[in-house]
């Protein structure tokens, strides 16, 4: 056990934060603190880093903070870095252990520092500039360069990766994956935490609880756990109903008095179930459906350009029905310009784009979140739905975690990410069936987030979405729009298998391996006569190579989709009935052991099905590879 806290309180102003807390980091974890703003996050790592003790226990002889030796401990403070006047060598080299500037460890540590500073996106000649020259988010950084170049047993980050951008946190999650020390992170980037942390600490209520895995791992087991716990106490309470009736039946009868009795003190001995407290999440279990399904294609674009003045880029697109497409690229590459083109608050430079028949439009801008009202939040979402009744106002409200007093809250009075929240909640509510959402859940905190993706994932309409949250856009997205130098890529799988693909390397690298794998195909089609070709492309309005050659392509992708649906849906059956058997006391061994067999069975026949329409998915998205390349080869 590299360190621990045993039975630890910590009191500041009369007000216990940590109360009787358990706390371990054994050798190389890397661990996250979780929970609500004003948990006492920050001031669990103060704790650890020694600026804070624990509250003196005179019926505690033991100490309740202890560690296998004397051990370094480093914080990352979000103040600024001291020093102004000097230059960023010398704040970094002011820790080098060896002075001699020729000698082995002295170089080592100027690799090690030159990788790192390079890794966080400065250039190499950035590090003779006196630190006063850069700017506040810049100089975050350097403080953590110089934390890392310590490398402390015990590295304790809080909100790590504000200040950088996604080529850079994905740099430090692979460095984190590597750093050979202990750390513990506070952090809202919950896609950084699934890619670094091994264990979670939840802190609610002033308690902390040890979740081992990812944040992924832990939010499912938390999911479970209340589950059980909600079944075990609604199993307890029924009991005690029954028995209470018992005694109640037959307390006055004489011959039946000695068996109430009894039956009363079994209440009384039974060791009570807590009830467990709910999630601050709200998960939606059944589906948002749009009020009218709309057409097949809810949008088309044929050699759009996209711009103010002059144009940013090209592109040419259709969006299916029923998709959820994640926008992802820099700053700058056109996102919100293609939303805003897209919903017509701004005219195309060149070219023609569309919306569907029957589009019900809902549209989310980062000003959608400035709403003004003297109203109550009640009031105000009632008057926008004049035919609920004030239960279905407030429930509403509620799924959207509006709960209670914040109900009542005067809108004007909501902080910008309850605002945004409130916002989303009135458009889910509207149906649309077409959502185009830019930065939905800026300024949101985890709960608020985890809300919204279980209520976009349960929304059966078409999503198109700009985001800089990696774990929102691998939630929702099937499919991801890539805005990259000037040029647009679609890619038909979610964000996760998109950065599987990429981290053989970079994009550029990427897509010319994928180029090589479809060299054969491109060969074919360019086989094909001129004139054949050139009268194929008047067929259509959207290259018409699609309808030649994606027909193949398409129909048994379609067909796998179908079955695995299919098989999804007879799994997710039997699974029901056996976790609702396995809960039963009164359930048959031999009916449970019959239900697990076919649940296995199924489950089998589904990653089949899984992977044939994924081999079905790619060949699909093969041919739109090999119709980019013969494009510009044209």
């Amino acid at each position: 056990m590299l360190y621990q806290i045993t039975n630890g309180t910590v009191s500041m102003g009369g007000r216990t934060i940590l109360s009787h807390i358990d706390f371990e980091i054994k050798g190389k974890e890397k661990i996250a603190v979780v929970g609500r703003n004003g948990a006492g996050k920050t001031t669990l790592l103060r704790l650890i880093a020694g600026e804070l003790e624990t509250d003196r226990d005179d019926r505690q002889m033991a100490e309740s903070i202890t560690s296998s030796r004397k051990l370094t401990i480093g914080m990352l403070h979000q103040n600024a870095v001291r020093d102004q006047d000097r230059t960023v060598e010398e704040i970094l080299l002011k820790n080098c252990p060896e002075k001699d500037t020729f000698s082995r460890e002295r170089f080592a540590y100027e690799t090690e520092y030159d990788r790192i500073f390079t890794g966080f996106g400065f250039e190499k000649w950035q590090k003779r500039r006196k630190l006063s020259t850069f700017s506040g988010g810049e100089q975050a950084k350097i403080s953590l360069i110089q934390l890392l170049l310590e490398k402390p047993d015990i590295l304790l980050l809080d909100e790590p990766t504000n200040h950088l951008d996604i080529p850079t946190v994905e740099w430090l999650e692979e460095y984190m994956r590597e750093y050979d020390k202990a750390v513990v992170f506070v952090s809202h980037d919950r896609f950084f935490l699934d890619q670094v942390v091994d264990v979670v600490y939840e802190l609610q209520g002033g308690k902390l609880k040890r979740y081992p895995g990812s944040y992924t791992h832990y939010r499912e087991q938390k999911c479970r756990d209340i589950a059980q716990q909600t079944k075990a106490y609604e199993r307890q309470q029924a009991e005690l109903e029954r028995l209470n009736q018992l005694v109640e039946k037959f307390k006055h009868k004489p011959k039946k008095a000695a068996f109430a009795r009894s039956r009363r003190t079994m209440m009384d001995r039974m060791e009570r179930t807590p009830k467990p407290e709910p999630d601050d999440v709200h998960i939606f279990t059944g589906v948002l459906e749009p009020k009218f399904p709309g057409s097949k294609w809810v949008f088309e674009a044929d050699q759009l350009k996209i711009g103010y003045e002059k144009a940013l880029l090209e592109l040419s697109l259709r969006v299916k029905r029923g998709q959820k497409i994640g926008i992802i690229g820099d700053n700058g590459a056109g996102k919100s310009t293609f939303l805003k083109t897209m919903v017509g608050e701004i005219p195309p430079v060149g070219g023609k784009c569309r919306l569907g028949e029957h589009t019900m439009l809902g549209y989310f801008d980062q000003q959608s979140a400035s709403v003004e009202s003297d109203k109550q939040v009640a009031e105000h979402f009632h008057d926008l739905f004049p035919g609920m009744t004030e239960k279905e106002v407030r429930q509403t409200l509620g799924a959207y975690l509006f709960r209670g007093k914040d109900a009542s809250k005067k809108v004007h009075a909501l902080s910008g990410g309850e605002k945004a929240r409130l916002v989303l909640a009135e458009l889910l509510t509207g149906r649309p069936n077409l959502m185009v959402l830019d930065e939905p859940t800026n300024h949101m905190d985890i709960q608020a987030r985890e809300t919204l993706e279980s209520a976009f994932r349960a929304y059966t309409g078409t999503i198109l979405f700009v985001s800089h949250d990696r774990y929102f856009i691998r939630q929702v997205a099937d499919a991801i729009l890539v805005f990259d130098e000037q040029s647009v890529m679609y890619y038909p799988f979610g964000y996760e298998h998109y950065l599987k693909r990429s981290r053989q390397g970079s994009g550029e690298q990427l897509s010319a391996m994928i180029r090589a794998e479809e060299q054969a195909m491109i060969a074919d089609f360019k086989a094909v006569p001129k004139a054949e070709r050139h009268r194929l492309r008047e067929i259509s309005t959207e290259d018409a190579f699609v309808d030649w050659k994606f027909r193949l392509a398409a129909e048994p992708m379609e067909e796998a989709k179908a079955r695995t649906e299919e098989l999804w849906e007879r799994w997710s059956a039997v699974h029901g009935e056996v976790q609702t058997a396995w809960w039963n006391p009164d359930a048959v061994p031999a009916q449970l052991e019959e239900l697990q067999r076919e649940e296995t069975r199924v489950r089998k026949e589904l990653d089949g099905a899984w992977e044939e329409w994924t081999r079905g998915c790619m060949e699909w998205l093969e041919v739109c590879w090999s119709i980019n390349e013969f494009t510009e080869g044209e």
